[in-house]
């Protein structure tokens, strides 16, 4: 008897419950319906994998789910269209799951089960009449699931869908989920019907990207959608461990951290007088880390945080290490990120191969004051000659090449220019940190105590917009849609942290991006290295500061400017297209092509309502949903392999088959064709960029890249304006799974 005679007898349970003769034929009934219409692919080859899979016993929902895997694991370089097959397969189980069969509930009854159940916030049944519900149930095209391919309906299921995480009941569809979202989001709007279907048409055609706790958190009770908090730590016990509980509160409420411990005074300071010794960072970063990595996400994100500190601090030294191998235990805090704050003053010597030197910021809060601003250059120099118990002179090129070699052994070694920050920004006041992914700049101020109604816990909203799935002349619109959702979502969040709620609802900072940067040069034709990619780069960025700056303003008139305003350099009627490198216009020399001075005329008229607009995040998670490319980065292969609570998701790159030859390779181009693209999109963006690196062992000899090659790229990037250092990755250990155990790439 062969195999296939063997499984025609045998026996498997359906989904309700009852047993049952395998039959062959209706798997190759699905199987027909689901390659229906899509070439290269072949019923035959996903039964021969599947039928090494099925055993007795089976339910009906594992042979499915085998059905999706066979698919899965066929698609290739040269059969891309299984993805399309995987997809279509995974659809049909997550329908029948969910709608119990192959036609959707009304959208009321929908809503009505989830809200009664407590899965969706119960409000939004008393802000909606029935009649408005079955109005915007209209709206819903189901059609549109069918325009996901594998990995990005996967990632939906595992990530973004409302489910029990528990025994993995999902309650929703994503066209439900984009609608209730819709809803949720712009419930407060005038002509807020109207409003919901232009945003609902924007989320399910792919052109707005939404970060992860947006995307699974709008529109349930657990009301947090920010997806990055700052947190600023002072130099006493009380504001240290005021800032651990406030970390911890808004870790499990799905947000990423940025700490800055650049406040706290070095090991073996004097405390009271010298009645005790001060232990140093290490103890308390190592609090911090168990804090980030104990809060969990509701399997969302991993909980991740980013520490900020400036080159000139004592313990510099110590922190930079604290993610590689060696060492012990005691002396490592490996589950962190780090960020190196830099200057003019430490790069100029470096060049000319001078010393620096370290202080503690407790006996010298003005010069921790200065850092990044104007006078700080000077006030460093009188430093170096003061009378002074902590400090310690050392070469500045020993300390830049300590955090290269760190940061290409650990690719988590970050730097923030910390004067570009000040200057190219929106602030007028000082920046002294930034987020977890560092494209996040805002001003802080530390909590003496968790209920301090003095202090800022910095915080940003953010959104993307997707190039590939978005023409020219929808820009302005776009815009609007991403601004009105994001200016919704700060009022209507709660606030676990006074501190956080103080920045935000005064603040008002968004985050607007790009994602599938890739997809959109590729289908252009032009790769990265080409200096067409920096014109296009240049407009497409031009376009999206200026409206997004325009929505922001046309809100200023009806809703008034935000409380923090006269904080932001467009008070004064200053633009970043008035401070950016100009460095930047010898790569690029278009010219402006829209109307930025009656666009400022208007905005010193009536102001903004939001103090930044823009920063470029990695977009890792949330990118695989829409099938793009991750934010502005270079493809590492055409083909990737993705992490997934599943398993590995392959992903094609956008159009695969049409413009396969026009992808630039990440580890096949030379750093400074990024750095030049980064640098036009920062010439207009209000934040920062996160921006990465990429180093090939094979370009070099005997596989061994030279620090000073590293050196240089940090240079360089200065040179041309970039605010932050991302990633720097290299290909020896490379396995094209770039989702990261952090949470730091997911938005």
């Amino acid at each position: 008897m062969n195999k296939q005679q063997k499984n025609q007898r045998m026996q498997i349970q359906k989904r309700n419950g009852s047993k049952t003769e395998f039959n062959v034929e209706k798997i190759h009934n699905i199987l027909n319906i689901a390659t229906e219409g899509i070439t290269g692919v072949s019923v035959s080859d996903i039964a021969l994998q599947a039928n090494l899979n099925l055993y007795e016993g089976m339910t009906t929902k594992e042979i499915h789910d085998v059905l999706v895997r066979s698919a899965n694991n066929l698609i290739s370089e040269e059969n891309p269209n299984y993805q399309k097959v995987a997809a279509r397969l995974l659809l049909y189980s997550l329908r029948k799951d969910v709608w119990g069969g192959s036609e959707p509930p009304r959208l009321y009854e929908h809503l009505t089960f989830l809200c009664n159940k407590g899965i969706y916030d119960k409000e939004l049944l008393e802000k909606y009449s029935e009649s408005e519900i079955h109005k915007i149930g209209k709206f819903i095209c189901h059609d549109r699931d069918d325009n996901f391919f594998y990995s990005g309906l996967q990632q939906v299921c595992d990530k973004y869908l409302l489910k029990n995480r528990k025994n993995g009941e999902i309650y929703e569809t994503p066209q439900f989920a984009y609608i209730v979202i819709a809803m949720a989001g712009l419930v407060n709007v005038e002509d807020r019907i109207n409003q919901i279907k232009k945003l609902y048409n924007y989320l399910s055609t792919f052109k707005i990207n939404i970060p992860t706790p947006i995307m699974a958190g709008l529109r349930t009770p657990n009301k947090q959608y920010a997806s990055c908090v700052l947190c600023d730590v002072g130099d006493s016990l009380h504001s240290i461990f005021s800032s651990v509980t406030a970390i911890g509160y808004y870790t499990a409420k799905r947000a990423g951290i940025g700490i800055n411990i650049g406040r706290i005074r070095p090991i073996n300071s004097e405390i009271r007088g010298g009645e005790v010794i001060h232990t140093g960072i290490i103890p308390y970063l190592k609090t911090l880390e168990s804090t980030v990595k104990a809060t969990t996400q509701n399997g969302l994100r991993g909980g991740g945080a980013t520490v900020n500190i400036p080159f000139w601090h004592s313990e510099i030294e110590d922190v930079v290490v604290l993610k590689n191998n060696a060492g012990t235990d005691d002396n490592r805090v490996r589950k962190l990120d780090y960020v190196i704050q830099l200057s003019k003053l430490f790069y100029d010597r470096v060049i000319s191969n001078g010393d620096i030197t370290l202080f503690s910021p407790h006996e010298c809060q003005d010069l921790y004051d200065a850092f990044g601003m104007e006078g700080f250059d000077e006030l460093y120099r009188q430093k170096e000659i003061s009378p002074l118990l902590f400090k310690k002179t050392i070469k500045a090129r020993a300390l830049i090449e300590l955090i290269c070699r760190e940061r290409l052994e650990t690719g988590r070694i970050y730097v923030m220019n910390i004067d570009h920050v000040n200057y190219h920004g929106s602030w007028k006041i000082p920046i002294k940190m930034q987020n977890l992914c560092i494209e996040v700049c805002q001003p802080t101020n530390p909590l003496s105590h968790i209920d301090d109604q003095n202090a800022e816990i910095g915080i940003c909203v953010l959104s993307a917009i997707n190039l590939l799935e978005t023409k020219l002349e929808e820009y302005e619109d776009v815009c609007s849609v991403v601004v009105n959702l994001l200016d919704e979502v700060i009022d209507n969040q709660d606030y676990p942290v006074k501190a956080g709620e103080n920045f935000c609802k005064n603040r008002r900072s968004l985050g607007v991006g790009f994602t599938n940067l890739a997809g959109y040069l590729a289908k252009n034709k032009v790769k990265y290295d080409d200096p067409k990619a920096l014109e296009l780069v240049d407009e497409i960025s031009e376009r999206l500061q200026f409206f997004l700056l325009k929505a922001s303003n046309e809100l200023a008139k009806t809703k008034g400017k935000c409380n923090g305003y006269d904080d932001t350099k467009y008070s004064d009627g200053v633009l970043p297209i008035d401070t950016y490198n100009k460095n930047v216009d010898n790569v690029c020399q278009r010219k402006l092509s829209l109307d930025w001075e009656g666009l400022r005329s208007s905005i010193k008229q009536h102001g903004l309502r939001h103090s930044t607009l823009t920063a470029q995040m990695p977009c890792e998670s949330s990118s695989v949903i829409q099938n793009s490319t991750n934010g502005i980065e270079p493809v590492r292969a055409l083909v990737s392999h993705k992490k997934s609570k599943g398993g590995v998701l392959k992903q094609l790159v956008p159009n695969y088959a049409k413009y396969k030859n026009h992808y630039s390779l990440a580890f096949e181009l030379k750093n400074d064709v990024y750095t030049n693209i980064s640098s036009v999109i920062q010439k207009y963006f209000d934040m920062a960029i996160s921006t990465n690196h990429y180093y090939n062992y094979s370009h070099y000899e005997n596989n061994n890249i030279p620090m000073s090659v590293i050196i240089k790229d940090l240079i360089y990037a200065y040179k041309m304006g970039l605010k932050s250092l991302y990633y720097a990755n290299s290909d020896d250990n490379d396995k094209q799974e770039t989702g990261c155990e952090s949470g730091a790439c997911a938005i």
